[in-house]
């Protein structure tokens, strides 16, 4: 691995090794580009992931503190979670499920055709599905998605076959095991699916695809990748002209440092990234980098979650197989006859034990309680994932009263439900309630929602910097050398999991970047 001095102002920053900085850290590097990964988590293996969900909870989450407010339930629940995202190097790759999902055509215009909608922010995408294809098929390609370029679906595990036997007596037609970003067959140097069932613990087996052990090793390759494991930035610096020149960061034994750089690309979750944005506020830009807009923070959108368990009269065991591989997109298109705009898919999910003991129902002990936790191996269940709305009051904010380990204000997470999420979040357990009750279920129970996983917007792209953050290439309006590489520039969240998204805009935000080098328009 290539090291590079703190002083070369030539090298590329991105802060986070996730979906949007690993992929995009590859990408450049490929080109030739000399590039410094700061991740503020340390580097764990196939090897050293665990097959316990209380103990890799603790080896990778991100577990930092933070707070929470509004009316959502998360803040009642788990005040100091807002977020079920990884602090190591991968990201919240190492965690993910591996469903792969591009966005909708009408996601990218929800503007355009969802109109006024009160109380919520609504914004058109700068860039159209037809402009993202191309990218969405190299993503495709390069994180080996099932049912896609040949590569077969993952076998369906008894948790699919009960979802596929209520779907099709309910009359849902695309029902089958996703598309997955997890080897059903052996490719890239990496070994099929072995239905371990540890998918949320760190993919053992390496059939999943992740940063850790795909782009990172292939950036490590080219010679041009310098990887700081447990760095954490702090502070993103600029000059009098405004433009960006470096970063400050604490290494593992606390020391600060200054890493200049010719370009800075965030990529570190659409939390600490406007986080980052509003610590490095200055007397030039005295509400934070990039934020002459006001927008830097807002519109945090989580995705619209909550999980339904169906109980049946002969065992299912859930929890063996692939942990997501079952989706059922019939709801997904935007049919506003049901009460809401946009849509929501209904994917298969199993949580182990102790987990289930957790999320089940939050200080909700009892007789109910006890009953399911009896059944747990005759349970089956889904995970709701739909498009929850923009709101500007949907924000990341710091809070100067309580200080993180390296005495930087802690972020705060702010969320309200907005009515069209609470009747899309209604109509989506009633329909999974309805697809176990076909398939024989004897009880189901609805979960209220888990910390977020799909966190997205805070620092949307849009065509002015009236009302966004960054271009259509991620690049921030008011720094035309500071991007925003993760899922915080989405301006809306559609209802597919993101991560597919995130890759294919780093790749082409990669292209962009190494065109504006070259003519050194950056």
């Amino acid at each position: 691995m290539a090291k590079f001095n703190h002083n070369d102002d030539s090298v590329v920053v991105i802060i986070g090794s996730g979906a949007g900085g690993g992929t995009l850290a590859n990408e450049l590097c490929q080109k030739g580009i000399k590039v410094v990964v700061l991740e503020a988590g340390a580097l764990q293996s196939q090897a050293t992931f665990i097959n316990d969900e209380w103990k890799s909870f603790a080896q990778l989450a991100w577990l930092d503190n933070r707070t929470t407010s509004g009316s959502w339930r998360i803040a009642k629940d788990f005040p100091n979670l807002p977020a079920w995202i990884c602090k190591t190097v991968g990201g919240t790759t190492t965690h993910w499920a591996g469903a792969s999902l591009r966005l909708q055509e009408h996601e990218f215009k929800i503007r355009t055709h969802y109109g006024e909608l009160e109380g919520a922010n609504l914004l058109d995408w700068p860039i159209t599905l037809k402009e993202l294809e191309p990218y969405y098929a190299k993503a495709e390609d390069k994180m080996g998605v099932t049912r896609t370029n040949g590569i077969p679906g993952l076998p369906g595990n008894n948790n699919f076959k009960v979802m596929y036997a209520g779907a099709k007596k309910l009359g849902y037609q695309d029902c089958h095991t996703g598309n997955m970003a997890i080897n059903s067959v052996p490719r890239d140097d990496r070994a099929r699916c072995m239905q371990i069932g540890f998918c949320f613990q760190g993919c053992k087996s390496g059939a999943k695809w992740s940063t850790l052990y795909t782009e990172i090793p292939k950036a490590e390759a080219t010679g041009n990748l310098d990887l700081r494991p447990e760095s954490h930035v702090s502070r993103i610096e600029h000059n009098a002209k405004g433009k960006v020149t470096g970063v400050i960061y604490f290494d593992k034994q606390g020391k600060e440092h200054r890493q200049k750089a010719r370009l800075v690309c965030l990529a570190g979750n659409s939390i600490e990234s406007p986080r980052l944005l509003l610590l490095s506020a200055s007397g030039m830009f005295p509400d934070g980098l990039a934020n002459t807009s006001g927008q830097v923070g807002r519109n945090y959108m989580r995705h619209l979650t909550g999980t339904v368990y169906g109980v049946f009269n002969d065992p299912v065991h859930m929890y063996r197989g692939t942990t997501m591989a079952g989706i059922i997109r019939d709801e997904a298109n935007n049919n506003p006859k049901r009460g809401f705009v946009g849509g929501y898919e209904m994917e298969t999910l199993s949580l182990g034990l102790p987990f289930m003991a957790a999320f089940l129902n939050p200080g909700g002990w009892g007789k109910d309680f006890a009953w399911f936790m009896e059944h747990y191996t005759h349970m089956a269940g889904m995970w709701i994932v739909g498009e929850d709305m923009p709101r500007e009051t949907n924000r990341i904010t710091l809070n100067s009263d309580i200080k993180d380990q390296w005495g930087l204000p802690v972020p705060n997470v702010h969320f309200d439900d907005h009515r069209n999420d609470l009747a899309m979040r209604e109509h989506a357990f009633t329909q999974g309630e309805r697809v176990y009750q076909a398939a024989g279920s004897i009880k189901a129970f609805r979960t209220p929602p888990y910390p977020s996983t799909h966190n997205l917007g805070t620092c949307r792209m849009g065509s002015t910097a009236a009302n966004s953050v960054c271009n259509k290439w991620g690049q921030t309006h008011d720094i035309d050398n500071l991007f925003i590489s993760d899922g915080s520039q989405f301006t809306s969240g559609g209802a597919e999991n993101p991560t597919l998204t995130i890759v294919s805009l780093a790749i082409r935000q990669a292209e962009y970047i190494r065109k504006q080098m070259v003519e050194k328009m950056i």
